[in-house]
C-alpha cells in the first residue's frame, strides 16, 4: 500500500507540474474557486502570474500561522511554491524558508517561481516527509498545505515534524480532515488516497497522532465543508466520484495548529 500510493501521489503531482511548466493551470485537492479564493490579491501581488491560480491547497496556513520576521519556516510538500514565497515575504530578509517535495517536476516549478519572483531568502529541497533532511530543533514553523493526508504513514512525517521544531516551535497547517469514520474499501482506493480524500485523517485520529509526537496545544479550526457541488472529483472516475457522493459533508478542510513543547 505504502509504495502504491507515493507512486501514485508523485506520479499525478508530476503531471500537473508538467501542465503548469506548459502555461496551464491546474488544481488538485479542491475545487478551482476554492482554492483560488483562499489567497487574496493583495497577497499574491508580485508574484508570478497565474500561481495562486496553479494552488494545489486547501487553505492558506501562510496567513494563519502567525509568521514573524527572522523567524526559519519549513513548507512539508511545497509543490509549485506559492506558501513558501508568501512566507518568505513575511519573515522578511533576516528569515528564511525551507521549500520540501519529493518531486522533481515539482521542484522544477518552484524554482522557476522563485526565479521569477526575485525572492531570495527560500531553498528547496528534494525530501519526503518522513525523513527531512533538516538537522534537530532547527526550524521555528512548520506549514503545510493539503499534504499531510497523503501520507501513509503519518506518524512517523509528525514525529519528523516535531524533531525538527525548536523547543517551543509551532506547527501549522491546512489540511483534509473526515468528521465521521470512513469505510475500510475507501482507505484502500489509491485513486482517493491520491486526491486527498482515503488519506484524510479524522479531527480524534489528528489528535491523537500529534500528541503522541509530542505537541501540546493541539487545535483544530473547520475552514471549508465540502458538498457534494464542490467535492474534489473532477480528476475522478465516474464511478469513484459515484461511491464518493454519500459522504459529502463529512469532508472538510481544516486549520490545524500545534505546539512543541518549551521555550524558544
Amino acid at each position: 500500500m505504502n509504495d502504491s500510493v507515493k507512486n501514485a501521489v508523485r506520479t499525478k503531482y508530476a503531471q500537473l507540474a508538467r501542465q503548469a511548466l506548459s502555461g496551464s493551470t491546474c488544481s488538485c485537492c479542491s475545487s478551482p474557486d476554492f482554492s483560488c479564493t483562499a489567497y487574496t490579491a493583495a497577497e499574491t501581488a508580485g508574484l508570478p502570474a497565474g500561481l495562486a491560480q496553479s494552488s494545489l491547497g486547501c487553505g492558506n496556513p501562510t496567513a494563519l500561522a502567525g509568521l514573524r520576521p527572522g523567524e526559519v519556516v519549513l513548507d512539508l510538500g511545497s509543490g509549485a511554491g506559492l506558501d513558501v514565497l508568501l512566507a518568505a515575504q513575511r519573515v522578511g530578509p533576516e528569515g528564511k524558508v525551507y521549500g520540501l517535495d519529493m518531486t522533481d517536476e515539482m521542484l522544477e516549478l518552484a524554482r522557476r517561481n522563485q526565479r521569477a519572483s526575485g525572492i531570495s531568502n527560500v531553498e528547496f529541497m528534494k525530501g519526503e516527509m518522513e525523513n527531512i533532511p533538516l538537522p534537530d530543533n532547527h526550524i521555528d514553523v512548520i506549514m503545510s498545505n493539503c499534504v499531510i493526508n497523503l501520507a501513509v504513514d503519518k506518524a512517523v512525517v509528525l514525529k519528523e515534524a516535531y524533531r525538527v521544531l525548536k523547543p517551543g516551535g509551532r506547527l501549522a497547517i491546512s489540511d483534509m480532515v473526515w468528521r465521521r469514520e470512513v469505510p475500510h474499501w475507501l482507505r484502500e482506493q489509491v485513486e482517493l488516497w491520491a486526491g486527498c480524500v482515503a488519506g484524510a485523517l479524522t479531527e480524534a485520529e489528528y489528535r491523537r497522532l500529534l500528541e503522541e509526537a509530542g505537541f501540546t496545544d493541539v487545535k483544530l479550526e473547520v475552514t471549508h465543508v465540502f458538498s457534494e457541488a464542490d467535492l474534489p472529483v473532477g480528476h475522478l472516475s465516474k464511478e469513484t466520484a459515484e461511491q464518493l457522493a454519500p459522504y459529502a459533508g463529512s469532508l472538510v478542510s481544516a486549520f490545524v495548529q500545534a505546539q512543541a513543547r518549551g521555550q524558544v
